[in-house]
């Protein structure tokens, strides 16, 4: 088994929750999502991200807003909705439960 392929599954098990934990914190801007994810050591590139905001975007968990830019076109910021909340908060339980089972197995 290749290790780096179980590890990027792991991860991207994760992402839609990591994701609507910055979102929820303050609405934010795709690079700025990126940029809080490589912070915490989580790479996730825009070619993975537009497609998963798109598609939390459609299933009504995120809006979004456009803010004028001074140094460029506008830029379209998201925002958690009612129905998104929701969502991450059984998203929220659901990673305590295995996040609890797995330590609970492996020590």
């Amino acid at each position: 088994m290749n290790i780096e392929n179980t590890a990027s599954q792991m991860r991207k098990g994760v992402l839609e929750f990591c994701i609507l934990s910055i979102i929820r914190k303050e609405e934010s801007y795709p690079s700025d999502i990126i940029e809080k994810m490589k912070a915490a050591n989580l790479n996730i590139l825009e070619g993975t991200l537009y497609p998963l905001l798109t598609r939390l975007k459609n299933a009504d968990h995120l809006t979004y807003r456009w803010v004028e830019s001074s140094s460029g076109p506008p830029r379209k910021y998201f925002i958690l909705t009612e129905k998104g909340e929701a969502f991450y908060k059984e998203l929220e339980t659901t990673w305590l439960e295995l996040s609890n089972a797995v330590k609970a197995l492996t020590t």
